[in-house]
């Protein structure tokens, strides 16, 4: 009869075995090692363990040319860690971390072959992200003792550890891992068995929905990736993570996903199995979604796929003056991109007032960006001379370009151009910064819809790089060739689109963040935890629920309204705890509540 975990007082956890020395069984080893354990690294194949060890001598070299380690310190870390192809190896450890290939059969076996070598407190940590930690301690002598570890790739520099409970998991084995996780410099965040936990379990679900899209011929890969580092300031586009995680990793781990939750979001995209069977697995093979130098490479290299530069017939109109239409935020916002670029600027609103208070907004937006030496006072007093504010939209008889920036609201919008519809001379472009409206409902409002378009710029305007070019099924070419020649002249990134819910950045980034609310929802996981894992783990510059309270819940709310009604799947329903707290009137930093509270000012 096996020992209880209990009633065994267990080991500090000095000696590790790490069962795997691929790239992340190598990882763990380095970290182990740099923090003073003793590391014994086991795989089935000597010219593995052999390229093991060669990876953590370069490792350590580059710390020492760096500064990271003296010499004596390099050597002690090499010292710390042996190597062998015989499991048995283990018998000395006071936890072995499983890092082996992402397979029941195989992660069963190496447990079994170790429940006959190490001592009844040894702690076993798989290391999976897509599989169940459940069923593995089930089939183990002593489960009680088996739980998860997953750490992210690349283990030394990444900080999330996920520690992971089963139902059979003794509180003291989690406690004693997550003591090491700290001391290892990492932040451990305890999470529940389920597929992907936290952080996979949301970045997958995100890296599936980007495959379909480009699937669909939606958007170029390369707008796609382009759209969420600028758009979201995420440090990879999602096409471009898959390639680097691996395409064949991608789909075991949706596989998994789905076979737990059902949700359809989850479900693999054709392309990762096309993509995984026909050997393109990404870097490591050479080429996924984009081609690489070499297998493994990280460099990117053209191919079919890539777009030419300059590669239009088409020629766009010519823009000397711009309209903005709007008072708020992101009209002012604008309104001072396009100054900055030289353009004359008509901002109209409602009322003449409304129109001077925006400009009073560029102005101390100019007068900021002069006390941080970004331009100087001169350059700034030129480009507020370039901005007229005006009461009505009649001012925008002469301007070649009309951008509206008023409500979200399709009535408004439409009311809008309708009017612009009248007042703007014939052959002038109209475009809508709708973030989640039809493009085409505003231009059916006009007599001119081969004229619409969306430009789709994101808050603050003059900071953010990113604008959507949103054609409709009616815009002409040349209307699309001049808002792309007009985006960079005002220096920014546009990404072309078609004219569907969310377009490429809300489509992507709100049914991950939806996904976030229903893990608090379902008690999976707190908040912090969750924002913390995405942060660290994802690469975020903030985590779902901060980022949330910042946009508004309202706002978010009625994006995946719009979402879940567009594309009619289950898994894009708005989450009710979601609608609760809108409903409630707690909708984010605006009201000082939202997910968090925040002080008033």
């Amino acid at each position: 009869m096996a020992t209880p975990l209990s009633d065994t007082p267990l080991s500090p956890l000095k000696t590790i075995a790490v069962v795997g020395l691929g790239t992340m069984g190598t990882g763990i080893t380095e970290v182990l090692a740099k923090a003073g354990r003793q590391v014994i690294g086991i795989d089935i194949s000597e010219d593995q363990a052999a390229k093991s060890v060669a990876a953590l001598e370069a490792a350590t070299a580059r710390a020492v040319e760096r500064g990271r380690l003296t010499e004596q310190e390099r050597a002690d870390v090499l010292a710390r860690v042996r190597t062998s192809t015989d499991i048995a190896a283990a018998a000395d450890a006071d936890l072995v971390i499983e890092v082996a290939p992402e397979s029941y059969e195989i992660k069963h076996q190496i447990f079994r072959d170790l429940d006959a070598v190490v001592r009844p407190g040894t702690i076993l940590a798989t290391g999976t992200n897509a599989l169940s930690v459940t069923r593995l301690a089930a089939d183990s002598a002593r489960p009680e003792r088996v739980l998860g570890l997953h750490f992210f790739n690349p283990a030394p520099a990444m900080k999330l550890v996920e520690v992971v409970s089963s139902v059979l998991t003794a509180p003291q084995a989690v406690a004693a891992v997550t003591d090491l996780a700290i001391e290892l410099g990492k932040e451990p965040v305890a999470v529940g068995d389920r597929p992907g936990f936290v952080a996979d379990g949301l970045l997958f679900g995100y890296l599936n929905q980007a495959a379909a899209m480009y699937e669909a011929r939606y958007a170029s890969r390369e707008d796609i990736d382009a759209a969420m580092r600028l758009g979201c300031g995420l440090p990879m586009g999602p096409l471009a993570l898959l390639d680097l995680i691996g395409i064949d990793t991608a789909r075991t781990v949706l596989e998994a996903m789905y076979a737990e939750s059902g949700d359809r979001l989850h479900a693999p995209a054709p392309i990762l199995k096309q993509l995984s069977e026909a050997g393109l697995t990404g870097r490591k093979s050479g080429r996924g979604f984009y081609t690489y130098e070499e297998p493994g490479s990280a460099t990117a290299v053209p191919d079919a796929l890539t777009p030419v530069e300059g590669n239009t017939q088409v020629t766009g109109r010519s823009v000397r003056s711009v309209g903005v239409a709007g008072s708020g935020t992101m009209a002012s916002g604008i309104a001072e991109v396009f100054a900055k670029a030289g353009y004359e600027v008509v901002l109209a609103a409602r009322s003449e007032e409304k129109a001077q208070a925006a400009k009073a907004r560029i102005g101390k937006s100019l007068a900021r960006s002069v006390d941080k030496g970004r331009m100087t006072a001169e350059a700034a007093a030129q480009t507020l001379d370039l901005v007229t504010p005006a009461g009505s939209y009649d001012a925008f008889a002469d301007v070649d370009l009309a951008v509206e920036a008023v409500a979200e609201d399709l009535e408004i919008k439409q009311q809008l151009f309708a009017t612009l519809d009248k007042v703007c001379k014939p052959g002038a472009v109209l475009a809508t910064t709708t973030s989640s409206l039809p493009v085409v409902a505003c231009a059916r409002a006009t007599s001119r819809p081969q004229d619409v378009i969306g430009m789709h710029f994101f808050n603050p305007a003059p900071a953010m790089k990113l604008v959507e070019v949103v054609r409709t099924v009616l815009t002409a070419d040349d209307v699309h060739a001049t808002v792309r020649e007009v985006c960079a002249k005002v220096r920014k990134h546009a990404v072309d689109c078609g004219d569907r819910a969310g377009f490429i950045v809300n489509a992507l980034l709100f049914p991950y963040l939806n996904n976030a609310v229903k893990m608090v929802q379902e008690h999976y996981a707190s908040l912090d935890d969750i924002d913390a894992a995405m942060k660290l783990g994802g690469g975020y510059p903030m985590g779902p629920f901060e980022l949330l309270d910042v946009v508004g819940l309202d706002v978010s709310l009625a994006i995946e309204k719009v979402l879940h009604r567009e594309f009619r799947d289950p898994g894009l329903a708005p989450a009710p705890l979601l609608e609760h707290l809108v409903a409630a009137g707690c909708l984010g930093r605006k009201t000082g509540r939202g997910f968090r509270e925040y002080a008033r000012r």
